[in-house]
């Protein structure tokens, strides 16, 4: 096997691990916060509860542009390296936890140290040959979205069976396997700081570096708007399935139709970047956020729960070349040397988007509804669509450039 197909299947591995770890708590996190830590009152644990899974989210936010930074001076490995084992130990202890404020502290510590996708994307977009890097990222990103399909329920059916607590030693566990794998398999042609320019650039001086090129921002605000228009209706789902169905099986019908959003864009990602591959990773980011934006449509007028099935479904599908098409062009129009870098700024944004999401959708229920925050989705992501047409339609440099 080519040296570059091993690395990505071995980071597909770990990307799958680390993002089914940071979601399998997802079911079970307010009542680990009620019956292990000591939590009775209701709206408390609700607060503590979102304010634990959030503070992963707040650090990783300001800490991913620094990670980046240090992985271009000094190897995107050693920084993978360093997210997986830290990541495994901090794990670990949060099932050690005894109260509330020790598993927030230790989420924030997670937030701080986690770039393990970050920097694995970096390390797989210096290795991947660039006629297949639409291919690699959609690979990445079906490994990404496995994991944060499959967390849940893996997490759900381990709290059924060995309880809440030794789900983080698996879950721990799991990621040091993962490290070590990557330790012994992935290999990274990594020129050293001294040969390369701006390699040692302060974090400040190198965003301003990265900006200079038009399509960079450009493409870090696709990346939140993406986010916002995604996550603004995720929460509300459980209830609107509720509004269709009834309560006789919602859990299991919530749960479907968070899966089948997934499970499409799993499957879509590697095809979607074999097709951008061919014919420019624009052209595929510009189709999908318009196929998204038009699958928000029928979901605002459905009426019963296996219409939201099938849009969804639809809506998986496109996600699955947004991501990994920025990623791309992220590749295409950073510098040489700047790659980790242009990636830690961009999971920032994504952080921001994840955080501004559901609080935007939050905001609209109560004033449009869920189907008026879907013909909000609609409207978001035409704008990125417009926006992506007008800002990234300039060649890019070499080899790069769009078939």
């Amino acid at each position: 096997m080519e040296r570059w197909k091993m690395n990505l299947a071995v980071l597909w591995f770990g990307q799958f691990l680390v993002m089914s770890g940071m979601t399998m708590i997802i079911p079970f996190i307010s009542l680990y916060v009620q019956e292990e830590l000591g939590v009775t009152d209701p709206n408390q644990v609700a607060w503590w509860a979102n304010a634990i899974f959030a503070a992963n989210f707040v650090t990783s936010f300001f800490a991913q542009p620094l990670w980046g930074g240090l992985a271009d001076r000094y190897g995107r490995k050693i920084m993978l390296l360093r997210s997986g084992f830290g990541m495994a130990i901090v794990m670990t202890l949060m099932g050690f936890a005894t109260s509330v404020w020790q598993l927030l502290l230790l989420r924030v510590l997670n937030g701080l140290i986690a770039g393990f996708v970050p920097a694995a994307t970096a390390l797989m977009s210096a290795s991947a040959p660039k006629e297949r890097m639409g291919f690699a990222m959609g690979t990445m990103q079906s490994g990404a979205v496995a994991g944060t399909i499959l967390g849940p329920l893996i997490g759900g059916v381990l709290a059924e069976w060995v309880g809440y607590r030794p789900i983080f030693y698996i879950t721990g566990a799991l990621l040091f396997v993962a490290s070590l794998l990557a330790w012994a398999v992935v290999k990274e042609s990594f020129v050293p700081a001294s040969s390369r320019s701006g390699a040692n650039e302060s974090l400040a001086s190198g965003f301003r570096r990265l900006v200079k090129a038009p399509q960079i921002p450009a493409l870090f605000a696709v990346t939140v708007g993406i986010q916002i228009s995604l996550l603004s209706s995720l929460l509300l789902i459980p209830l609107f399935v509720q509004e269709l169905h009834g309560p006789e099986m919602l859990a299991f019908y919530a749960g479907f139709v968070g899966s089948v959003t997934g499970l499409a864009n799993m499957a879509a990602s590697p095809i979607l970047g074999r097709v951008a591959d061919r014919i420019g990773y624009e052209k595929v980011l510009t189709v999908c956020l318009v196929g998204a934006a038009l699958s928000f449509i029928p979901q605002a007028l459905v009426d019963n729960v296996w219409q939201l099935v099938a849009s969804r479904f639809l809506l998986g599908a496109f996600m699955g070349g947004m991501l990994p098409s920025v990623n791309a062009l992220l590749r295409a129009y950073t510098p040489d040397g700047m790659e980790s870098r242009a990636y830690g700024f961009n999971s920032s944004f994504l952080s921001l988007g994840n955080i501004l999401g559901p609080m935007t959708g939050g905001a609209l229920a109560g004033w449009v509804g869920i189907r008026g925050i879907f013909v909000f989705a609609c409207g978001m992501l035409l704008l990125n669509a417009a926006w992506v047409w007008a800002t990234l339609r300039k060649p890019r440099r070499g080899a790069a450039s769009s078939k």
